[in-house]
């Protein structure tokens, strides 16, 4: 499969990335700082420099793909919904039908809550909505796109190696989840990449 990622130099995105090339993917990714992947130079990856808000920096990491994975980071401003309008755009022009993205379990559903997200519910604990707003415009955006998209949402993501044993759950966080590690993360989103079961869906993942 010809696989384009996003924010391959992240937690998440560095170990999709290890993922694909190791089952024999053809990889492109579109980095700020390539020698962040100096160690990686498998003939199987394409490396580019570029940026995510830049559109034709997205449709040249786009051009051969056949699934696009997004594991960009509201990096601390507003990547996410710069971004997200010229990465649809791009897909589309370039016939990409197939997203996958990391979000955040703050854009679930409350089930407390009906009708809230869990980050608006009166008993968040979160100091700041700033991400979670950034998320949840991306994943709007997604879901008025048109094409097959899926946010993977893990809950606490400390670092991590796989320990298994996770669960997922359409829409809502699994009940009673409080951490998923880095690892399991990656290995959701790699699994999700190639099966689809959570099209056109927001999917929470925790213990």
């Amino acid at each position: 499969m010809r696989i384009a990622i996003l924010g391959a130099t992240g937690r998440v995105g560095k170990r999709v990335l290890h993922k694909a090339l190791r089952d024999g993917h053809d990889v492109t990714v579109l980095v700020r700082n390539p020698d962040k992947l100096v160690e990686l130079r498998p003939e199987r990856l394409t490396v580019l420099h570029g940026d995510v808000r830049r559109p034709e920096d997205i449709r040249r990491s786009l051009q051969q793909a056949e699934l696009l994975i997004s594991c960009l980071s509201t990096d601390g401003g507003t990547v996410l919904t710069e971004s997200m309008p010229l990465i649809i755009d791009g897909m589309k022009e370039t016939g990409v039908p197939r997203i996958i993205t990391i979000g955040t379990a703050g854009i679930l559903q409350s089930r407390e809550y009906p009708g809230l997200l869990r980050y608006e519910t009166p008993d968040t604990r979160r100091s700041s909505t700033r991400a979670a707003e950034e998320h949840r415009k991306a994943w709007e955006l997604l879901a008025a796109s048109g094409l097959a998209w899926t946010v993977i949402c893990p809950t606490y993501l400390p670092d991590g190696e796989p320990q298994g044993g996770y669960r997922a759950e359409k829409d809502y966080l699994p009940d009673g989840g409080m951490s998923i590690s880095v690892g399991d993360t990656a290995a959701f989103t790699y699994a999700e990449a190639l099966q689809q079961d959570y099209v056109n869906c927001r999917v929470g993942l925790a213990y």
